[in-house]
């Protein structure tokens, strides 16, 4: 297992722990043969370097609890020193967003 998967394995079950749904870390895989982007000349293929993980709160009040809790937490303590100065990854982009809700 990759530094990075055990990153990945240790944040998915403390976010789970303290409230949170993880639905999981995406990484890149190989696309199917033959296959285009879409909206041609406006799509491009994808960075082979990046990993997404998407991970939702009840409500705001839940994620800053979330915070709070994760900072005591042994296993978020350990895992905050493992990785704090030696990160699996060369950067990371944070954004918060809310799913557009079906109609119909």
């Amino acid at each position: 297992m990759s530094e990075f998967e055990v990153y990945a394995q240790i944040w998915i079950e403390l976010i789970e722990r303290h409230g949170g749904k993880h639905h999981r870390y995406f990484i890149p895989r190989d696309k199917p043969a033959e296959t285009g982007v879409s909206f041609q000349g406006v799509g491009k293929e994808g960075a082979a370097d990046v990993a997404i993980a998407l991970f939702t709160f009840p409500d705001k009040k839940a994620y800053l609890q979330y915070r709070e809790q994760v900072a005591k937490d042994p296993d978020g303590v350990a895992a905050n020193a493992r990785f704090g100065d030696n990160p699996p990854f060369i950067s990371y982009e944070r954004i918060f967003l809310t799913p557009i809700p079906r109609t119909g």
